[in-house]
Formats: C-alpha cells, structure tokens, sequence
C-alpha cells in the first residue's frame, strides 16, 4: 500500500491537492476553475472521474473557486466544516443534498481506504480546518492558511512521513510592499498566513516529532520567492541540526501547476515521481 499527494496547485491565486490510497481518491479544496483541475490531474496521471470526494478547508475563494461545478460535473459529495458550509454554500451554487457532508474538527471519518482527521486552525474564517489522512501504518497532513504556531495543529500533524506547510510570505517583502495597510496587517496577524520564519520554526518541531519530508505550500505571488521560502526553512532545519536530504526532505509546491506525485509506501519510503 502507499499514501499519494500531489499539490496540483498551492499559492494565493489558488489551491488543490490530490490525496489517494488504494482504491481512494480525493481533491482537498478546489481554488482553481475545473477545467484547470481536471487539466493538472491528467497531466498527473489522475482520473478525475474516479474521485471520491472534495474535501474542504475554508471558504475563502482560493480554496473554493471550482468546487461546486466538480461537485456537479463528477458528482461528488463535498465535506466541510459546519461553518465553511455557511459561509461557502452561495459561492459553490446548488449542490445536492446527498452531496452536502458536513464535518466536525477533531472528529475522524472514512472516506475509503483513507481516515480522515480535521483538525482547527487559527485563520480569519468561519470555521477553517486542515487535515491528517492515515492509511495503515502511513500518515501525511495538509497544513496552510496558519496565522500562528500553536500546539493543537502542530500535535495534529506531528509524526507524520509527509506535510504540505504553508511557508507564505516573506516578512520584509510584505511591509515594503504595494499592499494596503489593512491587508499587510491582516496577513501579519494570528489568524493570518504563516511567515517563512514561522514555517522554519513549525519545521523544526515537525521533523523532531518525526517528519520526513515537508513540502512547502501556499506561498504568496507578491510577498514570496520560492527560492527564499526554501533558503529561509532549510537554513532553521540547519541550524537545529538537520541535514536537509538526509534527516528530512524538503521542496516547495508550485502556484500554477502540479508538483509532481509524492508517494509515501510501507517500509516508510517516501518517492516523488515526475
């Protein structure tokens, strides 16, 4: 058995990560119209029409562009939070009932061959979550849209082979940036977006409790380069003594397309396929 994630799009403009086991696939968010998540998951060698759900993470538009019409075009049941689903229901446009699932933080499901684990965030939304996906001995997790290090989130992903972290923006960058004060300060606060200094810290904690490999996400188009993200997270996992390719793993996701196949297998080897 192996546990499959593909970032197929991960930035500002827009998300969806593909997470499959067995006979399981899923779409966590749909940031994207579904003409470019169909197209990217072809191009992974993903059939959309065999995916088993939509999960999602907020409803911010980002993470929600292309759900509704997936929903209608596979027919696929869409999961979220009881406060995403209030916040979001407008923007998705009809869903049918019997695709309306509604979830609980801290509360497992299955979905397949894959259990399910939402856990809160702290990020300016109704009811934001990420999740941890356990498939037999085999975990990986999708953390992004953090406004801070908290210990709840950081447990939750703790021990995991793989995790999509969000490194968003550089902090210099942001404050002499073209954005309005309000949003530079919204970003900056603790319900904003995680800093590459912040994704350098979580790192660290991260492969102490057992983390293999990080892939780092949601990087900002205004406010990041995805050199700098990696320089900044590689140079905190040095200096606690990391060796970054040999004690852990760590890439960056792309905004515009696939990422190529992370797969983690039994025996605890983790591949990225082209």
């Amino acid at each position: 058995m192996e546990l499959l994630l593909s970032p197929l799009f991960s930035g500002s403009s827009g998300n969806a990560v593909y997470v499959g086991a067995g006979r399981t696939g899923i779409l966590v968010d749909a940031g994207v119209s579904c003409a470019r998540v169909v197209s990217e998951m072809k191009a992974t060698g993903i059939d959309p029409a065999a995916l088993s759900a939509i999960l999602i993470t907020h409803e911010h538009s980002d993470h929600v562009a292309g759900a509704g019409i997936l929903s209608r075009k596979f027919d696929l049941p869409i999961y979220a939070t009881e406060g995403t689903w209030s916040a979001m229901a407008e923007k998705l446009g009809a869903v049918s009932a019997k695709n309306i699932r509604v979830i609980e933080s801290g509360q497992d499901f299955y979905i397949g061959d894959l259990d399910i684990s939402p856990f809160p965030l702290p990020h300016d939304a109704a009811d934001p979550c990420g999740y941890a996906f356990t498939c037999g001995r085999l975990r990986a997790a999708i953390a992004t849209d953090i406004g801070c290090l908290r210990e709840g989130w950081l447990k939750a992903v703790s021990g995991c082979e793989l995790v999509l972290l969000e490194s968003n923006y550089d902090p210099g960058m942001l404050k002499a940036g073209r954005y309005p004060y309000a949003l530079k300060t919204r970003i900056l606060g603790t319900k904003g977006h995680l800093s590459n200094e912040d994704a350098g810290r979580a790192a660290c904690r991260l492969v102490e409790s057992g983390v293999r490999s990080l892939i780092l996400g949601h990087l900002s188009r205004e406010n990041n380069f995805p050199e700098l993200a990696l320089e900044t997270v590689r140079l905190a996992l040095t200096d606690a003594g990391v060796k970054v390719g040999t004690d852990a793993e760590l890439t960056v996701a792309s905004r515009d397309h696939a990422s190529g196949m992370f797969a983690v297998r039994d025996g605890f080897d983790l591949i990225r396929r082209a």
